[in-house]
């Protein structure tokens, strides 16, 4: 199979996916705020909601291309702990007091999600764990962050400019909805076409390509609101995004679409998602990541992909 065609197809979806995003998170904060549902709320939902990412994952699922749906969550999570987070501290440290209790649920996070990995087969059972987990500890950010803005979205302050009518806010909703869904199956498609067209490890492209393709954005929403000093709301946006990753998005595959688990999920990916996490986590309670404890989480994506590249 020529090479150009499923090359397309997965930078189209990718560009498709993160786009048709923005026009969702639009659509949702523009009937939040019609509905009168509060901006605290609205930021703590929606501040680590990567539609793009679900899309992907769960139209991998369906494709039989497991290790691109797993990559989404495992390969995702590590893009984001590692890059966006390192990246963003090198480009502006990251000075934040966390509550403890907030760490501890950050640590948590890649522990409990290897429930999913039990059996050698996602199972409905842990998909359904997961998502009450998630819903549990969403409710717990809320309430435990009620005095502080842990979490933001700059579409929640769009939504709060740009009071559109109701019909063209729902519409816009179930547009971004579709395109979302689309975006995925072509990302999903082109994978596979790319796997099969090039040789190249299936864990390679779930893991590290993809991953990175969909979540390139994250850089950015860590590094400019610790630029514009609103470090809170960029460790706010990293443990949301990490809940989104782990516990929302394989307890969804999980429920709809079980997949089989690759070995090398279980002992290399989901392990170093648990260390790279901690470390986050002890420079996160020491109230600062600057550009050297930055560069240490950079330095560990460039050795996960290269352990990748070993494997494959």
């Amino acid at each position: 199979m020529n090479v150009v065609w499923p090359f397309l197809l997965f930078v189209v979806g990718v560009v498709l996916a993160v786009w048709a995003t923005e026009r969702l998170l639009e659509g949702m904060v523009g009937l939040a705020v019609r509905l009168g549902v509060s901006t605290f709320a609205m930021g703590a939902v929606l501040s680590g909601f990567e539609a793009e990412n679900v899309a992907v994952g769960l139209a991998a699922a369906r494709n039989g291309a497991s290790e691109v749906a797993l990559g989404t969550v495992f390969g995702g999570a590590t893009f984001l702990v590692c890059v966006a987070l390192g990246l963003g501290a090198v480009l502006y440290p990251l000075r934040v007091n966390l509550p403890r209790g907030f760490l501890v649920l950050m640590a948590a996070c890649p522990v409990v999600v290897g429930v999913g990995l039990l059996g050698g087969r996602t199972s409905p059972l842990a998909g359904a764990f997961l998502l009450a987990a998630f819903v549990a500890a969403l409710v717990y950010l809320v309430r435990a962050s009620r005095e502080h803005a842990f979490v933001e979205s700059e579409e929640v302050r769009e939504g709060l400019e740009k009071r559109r009518p109701f019909g063209a806010t729902l519409g816009l909703t179930v547009f971004g909805l579709v395109a979302i869904a689309v975006g995925g199956e072509l990302v999903s498609r082109g994978a596979v076409g790319i796997v099969s067209s090039l040789g190249l490890s299936a864990l390679l492209v779930g893991m590290v390509v993809t991953p990175a393709a969909i979540e390139l954005e994250e850089v950015v929403r860590q590094a400019v609101p610790a630029r514009e000093g609103r470090p809170e709301v960029a460790a706010g946006n990293l443990i949301g995004t990490l809940l989104y990753f782990l516990w929302f998005n394989l307890g969804l595959i999980a429920l709809i679409v079980p997949v089989e688990v690759d070995p090398l999920i279980v002992r290399l990916d989901w392990p170093y998602l648990v260390a790279v996490t901690w470390l986050a986590v002890v420079f996160l309670a020491r109230g600062r990541v600057g550009r050297v404890e930055g560069a240490v989480l950079l330095a560990a994506y460039a050795g996960y992909t290269a352990l990748h590249l070993v494997a494959g």
